[in-house]
C-alpha cells in the first residue's frame, strides 16, 4: 500500500467550503438550503432518509421526479409503513437495486412501530434500522440532525482523493479518506459541510475536466498543483462482467393481458413482477420450454438485453396465446402490459414480446 502523504491542508478549509456552499448550493427537492436553515427551517429526517435510499447507485436527475412521486403518495414514515409492500415495489419499478425498496418498507415499519414514527438522531441508532448502512446512517445523522458524522459518497471520495493525492486504490482508500476528513470536518454545520462536498464533486470537481478555477479550495489541492486531477481517485482494475442467458415467456389472454408472476423475495429483482421464465445462468441446460407457464404455440419474438452490476444478461423472449382452460397460479396475475409496473429488463422483454402483435 502506498505511504500516506503528510497533510498540508489546514482545518480552516471547512470555512472556505461552507462559504462556497452558502453561495452555490444546489436546489434539490429533498434539501433544506443554507438560507432556509439560517432562517430556522430544519430538514425532515423522513425526507432525508427517503432521498438517500433512492440516490444509492442512482443519479440525481433520475431520482428527483421519482422522489416527488413517492413523497406525494407517502408523505411521512407512518403512511409508508401502512402501505402494502406491493405498492412500494410497484412505485419503485425502473429504479433498480430492488432490495432497497423492500428495505425501505421494512425500515418504515420499524420506525413507525418501534420508534413511534421518529427516526433515531444518531449514527448508532440509524444503523440498527433495516437497510441503513454506514453511509446512509452518517448522511441522515449529519444532514437531518447536524451530528458530526463523516459522510463519504462517490463525489466526496473524488474531492478528498484529489486534495490529498491519495494513491491507494478504491475501495481500500476509504479508510484513509475518512481519516483525512476527520482532520477537516467541522463541529458545527456538519450537514451543510457534507452537502458542500457533494455539490463540489458534482459540479466543480468533476470526474473529467474539473473546473479548478471555480473551486474554493484549489490552492490547497495537491492534485491541482501537480496537474494530476484526473488520475484520482485511483481505482482497482475492474473485472470483466460475465454473460448470463435465459428465456422468458409472454403469455397473452383474449383481453390482451399478459401473465406476470411475483419473483421470490430473495435474490435479484426480489419481490418484483416479471414474465415467467428460466433461471439466469452462464449456460442453460435442458429444455427451456419446461419453464414456460403453459403449453402454447411459442414463437420467439426477440431478445431483451440488460446490464446489471455484476453481469450482462440476454433473455430470449417467446410469445404465445393462453390455451383454452389455462388457469394461473396464486403468484401469477393477468395485467395489461402497458400498465404493468415491472423492472427495466422486464419492460424490455415485454416490448420484444409485443413485436408479435
Amino acid at each position: 500500500m502506498p505511504a500516506k502523504k503528510k497533510s498540508t491542508i489546514p482545518p480552516s478549509i471547512s470555512g472556505a467550503l461552507l462559504r462556497w456552499y452558502d453561495a452555490n448550493a444546489r436546489d434539490l427537492p429533498w434539501r433544506v438550503g443554507p438560507k432556509a436553515r439560517k432562517g430556522g427551517e430544519r430538514p425532515d429526517p423522513y425526507a432525508v432518509w427517503l432521498s438517500e435510499i433512492m440516490l444509492q447507485q442512482t443519479t440525481v436527475a433520475t431520482v428527483a421526479p421519482r422522489y416527488a412521486e413517492f413523497l406525494a403518495r407517502w408523505p411521512d414514515v407512518n403512511a409508508m409503513a401502512a402501505a402494502p409492500l406491493d405498492d412500494i415495489l410497484g412505485q419503485w419499478a425502473g429504479l433498480g437495486y430492488y432490495a432497497r425498496a423492500r428495505n425501505l418498507h421494512k425500515c418504515a415499519v420499524v420506525v413507525a412501530q418501534d420508534h413511534d414514527g421518529v427516526f433515531p438522531d444518531n449514527e448508532e441508532g440509524l444503523r440498527a434500522l433495516p437497510g441503513v448502512g454506514d453511509y446512509t446512517a452518517a448522511a441522515v445523522a449529519a444532514i437531518a440532525f447536524d451530528r458530526r458524522a463523516i459522510v463519504i459518497d462517490g463525489n466526496i471520495e473524488r474531492v478528498v482523493s484529489r486534495l490529498y493525492e491519495i494513491e491507494t486504490p478504491l475501495p481500500a482508500a476509504k479508510a484513509e479518506i475518512k481519516e483525512r476528513l476527520e482532520e477537516i470536518w467541522p463541529k458545527k454545520r456538519s450537514g451543510d459541510f457534507a452537502q458542500a462536498l457533494m455539490d463540489l464533486g458534482a459540479g466543480v470537481c468533476r470526474p473529467k475536466a474539473p473546473m479548478c478555477l471555480l473551486c474554493p479550495v484549489s490552492e490547497n489541492c495537491a492534485a491541482q498543483k501537480e496537474g494530476t486531477q484526473e488520475k484520482y481517485p485511483v481505482k482497482a482494475a475492474k473485472k470483466a462482467k460475465p454473460n448470463r442467458i435465459g428465456a422468458v415467456f409472454a403469455l397473452t389472454n383474449a383481453k390482451g393481458e399478459m401473465l406476470f408472476e411475483r419473483r421470490p423475495e430473495k435474490g435479484l429483482l426480489g419481490g418484483m413482477l416479471g414474465l415467467p421464465g428460466t433461471e439466469w445462468k452462464e449456460k442453460l441446460s435442458g429444455d427451456v420450454f419446461d419453464s414456460a407457464p403453459a403449453k402454447a404455440k411459442w414463437k420467439k419474438t426477440g431478445e431483451a438485453t440488460h446490464t446489471f452490476t455484476h453481469f450482462h444478461l440476454t433473455l430470449d423472449v417467446y410469445a404465445g396465446a393462453a390455451p383454452k382452460g389455462f388457469r394461473k397460479s396464486v403468484d401469477q396475475q393477468w395485467i395489461d402490459p402497458e400498465a404493468a409496473r415491472v423492472p427495466t429488463v422486464m419492460k424490455k422483454a415485454v416490448g420484444a414480446a409485443k413485436t408479435n402483435d
